[in-house]
């Protein structure tokens, strides 16, 4: 793709501060491959933590280090004014990397359960974290152009879904100043170089449920003794997938899918329980609730229905917030994206991903915007949706072979969080 000028479509401060972005270019990208080649776990990033400690202070920035386990935060002053949060997550996931990349990741680790996993970068956090890194590292060299502060909040844990709420918790409101508004964005498998904008709902809720049944147990040869739990786990899942055809309005959009089945251990023995795992998305508090109590009764009367000696074990985790862009917050930034990056600016559209970082505004009080930068090669893309093929064709988030190509990636995010920063600190 043909280099991006960066001053095309800027003017004003954006512009006279973003005009220090080649000189910035080349660590960034050097760190980003360092961060692709070492990614680490949620909770477990200690190495990359003390990286960008060690960028921010180069950059003559204050730095706030272990506020969450491995949180960092950077604040930036430039005198009155606005105060303005920009997010970044740091943590990998544990799938083995196929990009086969220079830079790929071979690292492997010990998990929260003991066993042994590839680690490898599939969400593109290390791209959020360089931009950041930039982003805070021009700002901090312009503090003449704009008036206010920034904190620079890089926060651990997103793929488990209580970084955030472990910051807020470990004293986050206490340890930065009164925030304004918070920002954040994320990396997508759309053309590099394309930024995305929307209103309202734009990431779904996502809760994960394990559900335990009991049966009895017998010889595979004497059904007649025994409550068969695979039966019985098989019931519910043909069961649970009326919900969303029958229970829930056309009008909502809900994701229910059953990714785990255990039970038994031979082929001619029926055990005594199955454990079955769900993940459901929802974009309305009020469906989710509706969801989650239709998923309860259901189980609770197939249970009733096979005879099952006990009641069911329910468990929920891994929950994450609904993500609901302010109005008035993404206007705001839309129009900013708008003067800066032209007809590269687009429409973000609806996500069933989640996310946790709303549960930092949540919990400060402040109003906030999510947006997604693109990241895959324009003529890799173009290809595909000339073949129609685009689903097929190009890796998506979490998957072993997605790797955002750097450039223009990693300029167009770092330009986003100066250019959105300043529509506040520029007031």
């Amino acid at each position: 793709m043909a280099e991006i000028s960066i001053t095309d479509s800027t003017a004003g401060r954006d512009g006279a501060i973003l005009t220090a972005l080649p000189d910035i270019r080349e660590w960034q990208e050097d760190l980003y491959r360092d961060l692709h080649q070492h990614p680490e776990l949620s909770h477990q990033e200690h190495r990359t933590a003390g990286l960008v400690a060690e960028k921010l202070r180069e950059s003559g920035i204050e730095v706030l280090e272990g506020i969450g386990g491995t949180g960092v935060i950077g604040i930036i002053r430039a005198g009155e004014g606005p105060v303005v949060l920009l997010r970044a997550d740091m943590d990998a996931l544990p799938v083995a990397e196929a990009t086969g990349l220079a830079y790929a990741s071979t690292e492997r680790t010990i998990d929260a359960s003991g066993d042994e996993v590839p680690v490898m970068h599939a969400c593109g956090h290390d791209i959020h974290v360089v931009c950041l890194l930039g982003a805070a590292t021009l700002l901090a060299q312009a503090t003449h152009h704009w008036h206010g502060t920034v904190v620079a909040l890089f926060q651990p844990a997103e793929e488990v879904g209580d970084g955030a709420g472990g910051m807020v918790d470990d004293g986050l409101r206490e340890a930065i100043p009164a925030v304004d508004v918070a920002l954040a964005q994320h990396v997508l498998p759309v053309p590099a170089g394309v930024v995305g904008t929307r209103r309202g709902p734009v990431l779904s809720a996502a809760d994960s449920m394990r559900i335990t049944v009991f049966g009895r147990g017998a010889h595979g040869s004497m059904p007649q003794a025994a409550v068969d739990p695979v039966v019985l786990a098989a019931m519910i899942v043909i069961r649970l997938q009326t919900i969303v055809s029958r229970e829930v309005a056309p009008t909502d959009t809900v994701v229910l899918t059953i990714g785990s089945i255990r039970a038994g251990t031979k082929s001619n023995v029926i055990g005594d329980h199955a454990v079955l795992e769900l993940n459901l998305r929802t974009y309305d508090e009020s469906v989710r609730t509706a969801v989650l109590t239709a998923i309860r009764r259901i189980v609770v009367a197939e249970c009733q229905a096979s005879d099952s000696p006990r009641e069911p074990e329910f468990e929920l985790y891994d929950s994450f917030p609904l993500t609901v862009n302010d109005d008035e917050v993404t206007d705001r930034v839309h129009d900013a994206f708008a003067r800066h990056f032209g007809t590269r600016l687009h429409a973000m559209p609806q996500g069933s991903a989640s996310e946790d970082f709303s549960d930092i505004p949540t919990a400060l009080g402040v109003p906030y915007t999510y947006w997604g930068i693109g990241g895959i090669d324009e003529q890799q893309y173009r290809r595909a949706a000339e073949n129609g093929r685009v689903s097929q064709d190009i890796p998506v988030n979490h998957s072993p072979t997605f790797a955002p190509v750097i450039q223009p990636t990693l300029d167009t995010g770092t330009e986003a969080l100066v250019v959105a920063a300043l529509a506040w600190l520029n007031s």
